[in-house]
């Protein structure tokens, strides 16, 4: 018998299936050149802040130095921003790092974790690689009046258990859009037992426009269970640096710190995350530029009669109510990458970035 390494591994990454990425992009990048329109990754289309190129810059000449393996500089800069002590914040190579090492630091086979039927993908991932139980709750009715597709929080509570360490929520949620307000959440959180952490992931955050909604970060001080991670990869457009952070309790984080990987965000991604914090205005910029965007392109698809989801964030979910198969294939040989939402258990949608005025213009085009 030949050999084969996945013979070897253990029982519970026997089980797992690799992150799907999607299209492969470079590949894509050289076949349609500057006809090919990326609206399958939720980025910002409009770029950083031209302060990141000037702190990458300074940075590139040292880079043979091992980066700060505290990330110090960005963390006082996150305690200021968000009126924290810095003893309250982790770092991480991205989000996704983080939801991973929270599963891995605060559950295991003997206890459960709890997220939504349509919530982010790596929720399910992070319980599956810890072996944990996995419970997964039903999504809101696909006619709800403003949240199809989004997360119950009263059948999340109720499926909370004795023995559930963690519930994965996202605000807004990938891939859906949707989202709760804070009254909402405050409800929730006041009906978890402490013994449960609740972790919201608030990748998104920067494009919420609903004044009902503000973050979770404003409950931490109440509810020291609760977890709020954030990523610099969307409105920051730091995707390609790999860089996040999460705010909570002094004690949560230093458990995480036992297990964080020694250096796991470089030096540019430290540089680079501390420069766009301090450019509030190229936010305010990200955030009016896509609200416009992702009205405009809403529109012109409810025009057009597709069924688009509302959306707080970069993204808009477009509910064909049939197999969404086909017509992402014929995007496909277009030049026009949309994420479909097989994946998820949502056969009959398709994600849709918002990307740059031409290439929305390019996807309304082919659509048939």
């Amino acid at each position: 018998m030949s050999f084969d390494g996945a013979r070897l591994a253990n029982t519970t990454t026997k089980v797992l299936r690799a992150y799907d990425p999607g299209h492969d992009l470079p590949a894509l990048r050289l076949r349609f050149g500057a006809r090919l329109a990326e609206l399958g990754s939720n980025e910002n289309v409009l770029g950083p802040s031209p302060r990141v190129a000037a702190a990458l810059a300074t940075s590139i000449p040292v880079i043979f130095r091992y980066p700060d393996p505290k990330g110090t500089a960005l963390k006082n800069a996150l305690a200021t921003h968000l009126k924290v002590d810095a003893s309250r914040i982790a770092l991480g190579n991205g989000s996704h790092e983080l939801l991973m090492l929270l599963a891995q630091c605060f559950a295991d086979a003997q206890v459960s974790v709890v997220h939504s039927e349509f919530g982010f993908a790596v929720f399910p991932i992070a319980s599956a690689a810890v072996g944990a139980i996995t419970i997964r709750v039903a999504a809101l009715p696909s006619d709800h009046a403003t949240a199809p597709y989004g997360h119950d929080l009263d059948a999340i509570a109720a499926a909370v258990r004795d023995d559930t360490r963690i519930v994965f929520l996202a605000n807004p949620n990938n891939p859906t859009g949707t989202w709760f307000d804070d009254a909402t959440l405050d409800k929730f959180l006041a009906g978890v037992p402490e013994s449960t952490l609740v972790v919201v992931d608030e990748a998104y955050h920067e494009f919420v426009e609903d004044p009902a909604l503000s973050s979770a970060a404003r409950f931490l001080d109440r509810y020291p269970n609760l977890v709020v991670t954030r990523t610099f990869s969307k409105a920051y457009a730091l995707a390609g640096l790999r860089i996040g952070y999460l705010v909570a309790h002094a004690s949560v984080v230093d458990v995480l710190e036992r297990l964080r990987e020694s250096f796991n965000v470089n030096a540019l991604a430290l540089a680079a995350a501390e420069a766009a914090l301090a450019d509030a205005d190229h936010l305010a910029h990200v955030r009016e530029w896509t609200r416009r965007e992702r009205d405009w392109l809403s529109e012109a698809l409810r025009s057009r009669g597709y069924k688009v989801v509302p959306s707080q964030a970069n993204f808009v979910l477009v509910d064909l109510a049939r197999t969404a198969a086909s017509l992402e294939s014929h995007l496909f040989e277009r030049g026009v990458i949309v994420r479909p939402m097989g994946g998820y258990g949502l056969g009959h949608a398709l994600r849709i970035s918002i990307g740059s005025r031409g290439e929305n213009e390019r996807l309304l085009a082919a659509l048939p």
